[in-house]
């Protein structure tokens, strides 16, 4: 049976972690910045990880990560 193929999206999105978690950028950080704060801004540097509400589905487009 050939290889599964992953959306090459979706891999370029997220990463898994050492404990098998898989991380997130979070969005609405690129433009319209004037309006959102500098501590909203701040937060939305940071990383988090995927939901588990969606997780099922993000590893069914990313089945070797």
């Amino acid at each position: 049976m050939p290889k599964m193929k992953s959306n090459r999206g979706a891999a370029k999105r997220f990463k898994a972690t050492g404990a098998g978690q898989i991380k997130r950028a979070k969005a609405f950080s690129s433009h319209i910045l004037t309006k959102k704060s500098t501590k909203r801004k701040r937060g939305l540097r940071q990383g988090c990880l995927v939901d588990a509400t969606n997780l099922k589905g993000i590893r069914k487009i990313l089945p070797y990560l």
